[in-house]
């Protein structure tokens, strides 16, 4: 793990200060483990998303995209086993009723994993630790928790019909599969992507915004034949760690898991978990699996529609496609940039945090700052951010000293900042600010568009 001076302290007070991520519902209390994305966050995760559509969709003749409904027939679920296997295990204090996972208790106490154990496997475990709950009280025997949040739909209440919240994008993209190939006319190997937004009860969500109740992933589901599936999910694996780099991932904390065949979801062959060290440790970032043939081949008997794919080459050979799917979360990935990015230095005796973002990532990628507010240099100003704004994001800041908002200019990650002061009314010049070396060099206005547009292409 490479050093670093962040703490989750540090960023969640950042994250709130300058507006990437608020508490959920604040005014009124809050709600546990919900957030709320500020101006600077909701602008970093659509440039996530973006730069993901675009280097795994847009840029790729094998892949389309796909935006499926969060509410689906409950019958999607059963197919694929979340109704009745989507579960962890659940225990209870007896004294608060809080209620925490049993499997996590576990591995906090021994160091081991017990990923595939069975509930009564896990209680024996706890009988035989005498394992009591955080706050020193017995707990219950621990119970399979669905974590599927359930909802009803109907105009009267004798009318209503119940239904789940997606807990994965997966699913649609499944139940679609036929109509992508007839409409499409794709052969495989190709991909369908989804961005999209899943909901888990978790029994114990926390670490920010690392696990919570509503959450949006970026999936893929990779169709390929099953002869050849160890390339593809190397391949898949090398893009990831690659895509990683480009946003501004800090490579020395990341990782790859192989993870154990008695922990594979039961519709997995092979699943790799990229893991990330993250403060409050080394955690699942995104994942890699092998799902074979499991959800079309369930998905066909269910619902009894044809889900086979015919080989354009050999109209007699029909198969049920392979899949290989790479999944990443939104807000994981946010917060393993911000991590990734966050650095302290000491310059002239004062501590300067910087958010070192690659400049495609970052929420502005140039300010335009006037030295004061005086008019004159407002009506120079405004038009410099009019110029650039089509092309970049642009902040537009004239409030404290000069030196102030450079360091805010900082901590929000921002490349570069233009200053127009009042030679800039003579010279027709400005001055550039570099964001991590602090040097500044005078560009002529009219040349402000060629010069940004050599320092901010990917």
């Amino acid at each position: 793990m490479a050093e670093t001076n962040v703490t989750m302290e540090k960023i969640v007070a950042l994250a709130k200060q300058r507006g990437f991520v608020y508490p959920g519902s604040a005014i009124y209390g809050g709600l546990a483990n919900s957030w709320d994305f500020g101006p600077l966050g909701a602008q970093m995760r659509m440039n996530i998303k973006t730069d993901w559509w675009k280097r795994f969709v847009e840029s790729r003749p094998d892949m389309v995209g796909l935006d499926g409904a969060i509410l689906m027939n409950p019958r999607v679920w059963e197919a694929s086993g979340h109704v009745a296997g989507f579960s962890d295990p659940l225990v209870e204090d007896v004294k608060t009723h809080k209620r925490y996972r049993a499997d996590h208790l576990i591995e906090e106490a021994t160091g081991e994993s017990v990923d595939g154990w069975s509930l009564d496997q896990i209680a024996g475990k706890l009988k035989e630790l005498e394992l009591k709950s955080p706050e020193g009280n017995a707990l219950t025997e621990p119970k399979a928790f669905n974590l599927m949040f359930e909802t009803a739909i109907g105009k009267t209440e004798e009318s209503k019909a119940n239904v789940y919240l997606r807990p994965e994008t997966a699913q649609a993209i499944f139940v679609n599969f036929k109509h992508v190939l007839d409409s499409t006319r794709k052969r495989i190997p190709f991909g369908i992507a989804q961005i999209g937004k899943a909901f888990r009860n978790e029994i114990t969500p926390g670490n920010f915004i690392f696990r919570t109740l509503e959450f949006e992933q970026m999936e893929i589901e990779y169709f390929i034949e099953e002869e050849g599936w160890e390339a593809h999910i190397e391949k898949w694996a090398d893009d990831m760690e690659a895509w990683a780099e480009s946003i501004g991932i800090d490579g020395d904390r990341l990782h790859r898991l192989e993870v154990p065949e008695e922990s594979l979801a039961h519709y997995s062959k092979r699943t790799i978990d990229f893991e990330f060290a993250f403060p409050f440790g080394t955690k699942e970032l995104w994942g890699l699996a092998y799902r074979t043939d499991f959800d079309l081949g369930n998905h066909q008997e269910h619902s009894g529609e044809n889900l086979r794919y015919v080989d354009p080459n050999d109209n007699t050979r029909k198969i049920v496609p392979h899949v290989v799917e790479p999944s990443m979360g939104v807000d994981r990935t946010l917060l393993a940039v911000l991590l990734s990015a966050y650095d302290e230095e000491e310059v002239n005796g004062d501590k300067r945090v910087v958010m070192r973002f690659k400049p495609h990532m970052a929420p502005y990628q140039i300010a335009v700052l006037p030295l004061s507010k005086k008019e004159e240099l407002q009506a120079g100003a405004r038009p410099v951010f009019e110029a650039l704004a089509p092309h970049w994001r642009v902040d537009y800041d004239e409030t404290q000293s000069i030196g102030k908002r450079y360091r805010r200019q900082d901590e929000i990650g921002t490349p570069y900042c233009v200053t127009v002061d009042f030679d800039s009314l003579e010279d027709k010049a400005v001055t550039i600010r570099d964001r991590d070396t602090m040097e500044q060099v005078r560009v002529p206005i009219a040349e402000l568009e060629r010069w940004f547009a050599e320092k901010l292409s990917i």
